[in-house]
């Protein structure tokens, strides 16, 4: 069973909250919405510079 890997991050209280209102608006958990976002800039960086290969 894959459970991922697991990072940590430290984020002002403001960028928290906010963070939190968003996820909530788009419907996802805090968690989820990073998760999201990181998805969307890996696409779009590989969508600009093509896709990342790992075994160069």
């Amino acid at each position: 069973m894959n459970t991922g890997k697991h990072i940590s991050i430290r984020i002002d209280e403001e960028t928290h909250h906010k963070l939190h209102f968003i996820s909530k608006y788009e419907g996802r958990s805090a968690n989820g919405q990073i998760k999201y976002l990181l998805h969307k800039c890996i696409k779009e960086f590989e969508d600009k510079n093509g896709k990342i290969d790992f075994e160069k």
